[in-house]
């Protein structure tokens, strides 16, 4: 049976996909794209350090641009980042049988609620997998010990998250992406622990 995991490239989202493959499913990892700027490329090559069929999931634009609008009405990514996570889980759902992500129980946002979550498997006849019963100490362990990370400040080049399209969208709005998204470091797998 395929997975599909919406995919980083981060150490949430890789620590999904090795559980999934573990259980033997047929993974294959989706990066989502608006086609504004190519943020898929870390999460591709994070997919081949863990030898991952990885797959660039082309989105369409006005789904990022009412996110954009979200964000900048509201003051702050919350609410954007979960109506843009929604819409993605949904198109995945169209064409598989288990989706999959790397969002945990201390998440804030993205992060569908079990009314969503139940509302989504009706809807589609699937399976939603998450780390839900994972936090973010236990997945920092497991992660550590599992793969190879790199850990450096959020930019364009080094991200795949939603974040890196949201941010350059904003800004050719006219707005400042640094007012909603503050300088934070992010984690990338870059491979296993030898």
């Amino acid at each position: 049976m395929k997975a599909a995991v919406l995919y980083s490239g981060g150490k949430d989202s890789s620590l999904a996909a090795v559980m999934l493959e573990r259980l033997d499913f047929e993974v294959e990892l989706y990066t989502v794209n608006f086609g504004v700027y190519d943020s898929y490329v870390p999460a591709a090559e994070s997919a081949k350090s863990l030898g991952f069929k990885h797959r660039v999931l082309k989105m369409d634009k006005k789904i990022l641009k009412k996110t954009c609008e979200m964000i900048i009405v509201d003051g702050f990514p919350n609410e954007g980042i979960k109506y843009i996570h929604q819409k993605t889980v949904e198109h995945l759902a169209k064409d598989h049988d288990i989706i999959a992500d790397g969002t945990r129980r201390d998440d804030r946002t993205p992060k569908l609620n079990v009314n969503q979550i139940r509302s989504l498997e009706d809807r589609f006849n699937i399976h939603y997998i998450n780390l839900d019963s994972f936090g973010h100490k236990s997945v920092k362990f497991i992660s550590e010990n599992l793969f190879e990370i790199s850990k450096e400040k959020s930019r364009r080049d080094a991200s795949s998250d939603f974040e890196v399209e949201i941010r350059v969208m904003i800004d050719e709005m006219g707005s400042d992406s640094l007012k909603f998204f503050p300088e934070h470091y992010q984690t990338r797998v870059i491979g296993y622990k030898k």
